[in-house]
């Protein structure tokens, strides 16, 4: 990447400048991060080692847990060290690098939520083929190329947000650096760049977006042939819950990147990109999987190792 810029490093203005706040907001954004660690880290290290989550549903469950870690580490310690130090300053290579690893795990993100929507669809309309469809090489396969997609897409965005000169202001109104926020910034002609932005985004998001509402479309109407009041109520209230992190996930990807930046407002989009930056990735583990029976059965069982490893050490 070729830097013809003046600019050799940005501020982060970060959430907000009023000293009062950035001591709550670091309690608070520690509290987030450190659940986000213990619940996805947590998530993965146990369906690593109980064999009986050993399936194409875990296995999704397993990556997605692993990006909602990295993406969320890519952003909320500096979001957190820029709360208690005066010094803002990020280089121009880190920013771009925190740009692009960014863009890697939340479009990782996206595509792997599409993968187990169709995993769920499988399952609930297809359980006599779910075997045959749903097989080791096609897991495989959906979870590579949902990283592939995410490295594509993030080199596109990076590429084409650093390709620009900043020659003028060097402050970023954001607490990360998020494409719209420094392409503001530029001090060259970027209607082509904005244009490229909405249309990558537009098509990564449509794309993944309409695999999911396919998918429960066809999930929904299964369910409502189920006869059992218990069964309808059990798919109904998983159908529910998986649809409410999608709606938050997808509403503020969309109004983040599917609009020129030109026509952002900083102080809205910062709101905005707490809830997919900092609390999705904490709700992520909640919704799919802590209230699985079979992640309880689990996460039980390693208590009980660990509690016998533990009175062994202590006689």
């Amino acid at each position: 990447m070729k830097n013809s810029t003046e600019v050799t490093d940005f501020i982060l203005l970060g959430l907000t400048d009023d000293p009062q706040l950035q001591v709550p907001l670091f309690v608070i954004f520690t509290f987030i991060y450190l659940l986000t660690l213990i619940g996805n880290l947590g998530m993965t290290t146990l369906i690593l080692l109980d064999s009986r989550l050993h399936t194409p549903m875990y296995f999704f469950l397993c990556n997605l847990s692993l990006v909602d870690f990295c993406y969320s580490s890519t952003i909320t310690p500096k979001v957190m060290a820029g709360l208690l130090k005066a010094d803002k300053v990020i280089s121009y290579h880190a920013c771009a690098a925190q740009m692009f690893f960014f863009i890697v795990f939340a479009t990782a993100e996206s595509y792997l939520l599409a993968s187990m929507a169709y995993d769920q669809y499988a399952a609930v309309c297809k359980p006599l083929h779910y075997t045959t469809s749903m097989t080791t090489n096609r897991c495989a396969c959906l979870v590579v190329g949902s990283y592939a997609c995410g490295v594509l897409n993030a080199s596109v965005n990076t590429g084409d947000t650093f390709s620009l000169s900043f020659c003028g202001s060097n402050v970023i109104h954001h607490f990360f650096c998020d494409v719209p926020a420094v392409m503001t910034l530029s001090c060259s002609e970027k209607r082509i760049s904005e244009m490229i932005l909405v249309l990558v985004s537009s098509f990564n998001v449509l794309l993944a977006l309409s695999v999911i509402l396919i998918s429960y479309l066809f999930i929904c109407m299964t369910v409502l042939r189920v006869h059992s009041q218990e069964g309808y109520q059990k798919a109904l209230s998983t159908c529910a819950s998986h649809l409410t992190t999608f709606s938050i996930f997808y509403g503020t990807v969309i109004f983040m990147y599917v609009q020129p930046s030109s026509s952002h407002s900083m102080d809205t989009d910062k709101i905005t990109s707490v809830f997919y930056t900092m609390l999705i990735p904490m709700l992520n583990p909640v919704v799919y999987s802590l209230r699985n029976r079979e992640v309880k059965s689990a996460f039980n069982k390693a208590a009980e190792k660990v509690k016998v490893s533990l009175d062994f050490l202590l006689l």
